[in-house]
């Protein structure tokens, strides 16, 4: 790999970071955000069709978390089984600021699933380059692949 190559990747990652950025935005300015481990869990399991991308946050702080691995085990079955694309983030400061209201309580972020209904289906351009790099990932045999959100 040549330092063309990494630098190529560098730069298709900061993209994709910016493309989930505004998957995130738009999916919460339309309200289609299940935000939380277990509000997660009872919609994958009450209607699974209508979940579009599984956002699977933790920073390094939080690899040591077994209850949690174990939560991201689960819902990646769920995920696997009705063929919702999935990425594993880093960056849950930025991740907060970007979905979190000013005057909420800190919510559980570690994991997000954005919806779209049938009816009202989310057309957003960068969830499309999103769901592509899933693909891409999935045909590298790499079912969960990684973003990092950058701080700003």
């Amino acid at each position: 790999m040549t330092l063309e190559d990494v630098s190529v990747s560098s730069d298709k990652m900061e993209q994709l970071g910016r493309a989930l950025e505004e998957v995130l935005v738009s999916a919460r300015l339309r309200e289609s955000l299940t935000v939380g481990v277990y509000e997660s869990a009872k919609l994958m399991n009450a209607d699974p069709d209508s979940v579009r991308l599984c956002v699977l946050a933790a920073d390094v702080e939080d690899e040591d978390d077994v209850a949690l691995q174990i939560h991201f085990t689960l819902l990646q079955a769920f995920c696997r089984d009705y063929d919702v694309n999935m990425v594993r983030l880093a960056g849950v400061t930025r991740l907060a600021q970007l979905i979190d209201d000013d005057d909420s309580e800190p919510r559980d972020l570690h994991c997000i699933l954005v919806t779209s209904p049938p009816m009202q289906p989310l057309e957003c351009p960068a969830l499309h380059d999103v769901i592509s790099f899933c693909e891409d990932s999935r045909g590298k045999n790499q079912w969960v692949p990684r973003v990092d959100l950058m701080d700003r």
